[in-house]
């Protein structure tokens, strides 16, 4: 009797895991060297199981970040209301946000004419990473005009929904009014943070944000990890 080749058993022990819910879409799995221990084998042995797992879609390895469970892309619609925590709560996941840098300073050329702003202008800027779960799918940076929203910078200090934090400052309902769509390649930052491999492909968003009376309030940059989000345009 043909014996099961122990790599496929340390593959199928591991299926056993995902399917039991002991990692979940986008978790990272234990290292090589932990998974030797675990099943009495050597290096090698491991990575062959991992690498028939990868090849059958199951996990995926990035580069310097580890292996993680695959996760199915992400659907991100894109309309007049565009709203991350609703988005990403109606596909059955956690959304969160991680703040990388908060703070007031005068606009670019680029913000303050997407802002309506006169040149120099102080705007409050929110960089951070988007995740659903506990996969970052986004790395953004938001703008917002600081002489109309003077009390950003620290409702932002204490919640992460730009909705919720404008509806805070005054703003109960806004509406995008532009969105374009461009292609790039990752920086090592932006590869590190969203546990890319630097060859893997962003899709990058610019877009406006502007309050029912047609005030910019919101000039965003959000690239997203290509592999892990689908955008969809609508019109509503």
């Amino acid at each position: 009797m043909t014996r099961t080749p122990v790599w496929k058993s340390i593959a199928a022990a591991l299926e056993a895991d995902i399917a039991a819910g002991h990692y979940g879409a986008g978790d990272k799995l234990p290292t090589e060297a932990a998974l030797a221990s675990r099943f009495g084998v050597n290096r090698h042995t491991v990575r062959r199981a991992l690498g028939d797992m990868s090849e059958r879609g199951i996990l995926r390895s990035r580069r310097g970040a580890g292996v993680f469970v695959e996760a199915p892309p992400t659907d991100y619609p894109i309309g007049k209301r565009v709203r991350f925590h609703q988005s990403i709560r109606a596909t059955g996941r956690l959304p969160q946000r991680r703040v990388l840098r908060l703070e007031s300073r005068p606009g670019d050329t680029a913000e303050t004419k997407a802002l309506a702003l006169n040149a120099g202008s102080m705007v409050i800027v929110c960089e951070g990473l988007s995740l659903a779960g506990e996969t970052p799918i986004a790395h953004f940076i938001s703008v917002f005009p600081q002489d109309r929203l003077p009390g950003m910078l620290h409702t932002l200090e204490e919640v992460t929904s730009v909705t919720e934090a404008l509806k805070l400052n005054g703003v109960a309902d806004y509406v995008r009014r532009e969105t374009r769509v461009t292609a790039e390649m990752p920086s090592a930052t932006q590869a590190l943070h969203l546990r890319m491999r630097e060859g893997d492909p962003l899709v990058k968003t610019v877009g406006i944000n502007e309050d029912m009376e047609g005030n910019p309030v919101e000039y965003g940059q959000t690239w997203f990890a290509g592999d892990r989000v689908t955008l969809t345009f609508s019109n509503d």
